[in-house]
């Protein structure tokens, strides 16, 4: 278990490079991986996050976006993806 969750937050690293992943835990962290790999990351990546997480943990983060995290564009294409409505007030959240 040790090395898969090692292994997986190698390959997650490049959308997580100013934080040291090393002390990264996916259940305690699990905002900022959602937000940073599905904001930035390559099909892998997000096809990994897809299987580490339930779709209502990915959800939620996607419908309550962490202050100037997001790009525009990609928060849009999640809430597509999950059915999510783009509030007026979550436009002040995005870059």
């Amino acid at each position: 278990m040790i090395f898969n969750k090692k292994r997986k937050m190698n390959s997650l690293k490049p959308f997580l490079w100013s934080y040291n992943t090393n002390e990264m835990d996916f259940y305690r962290d699990k905002r900022r991986i959602i937000t940073n790999v599905l904001n930035l990351g390559t099909k892998k990546a997000t096809d990994l996050i897809f299987k580490i997480y339930d779709e209502n943990s990915l959800k939620e983060v996607v419908a309550n976006p962490l202050p100037g995290e997001w790009n525009k564009k990609s928060l849009n294409y999640w809430q597509l993806i999950f059915n999510i409505e783009n509030p007026k007030e979550l436009k002040r959240n995005v870059l």
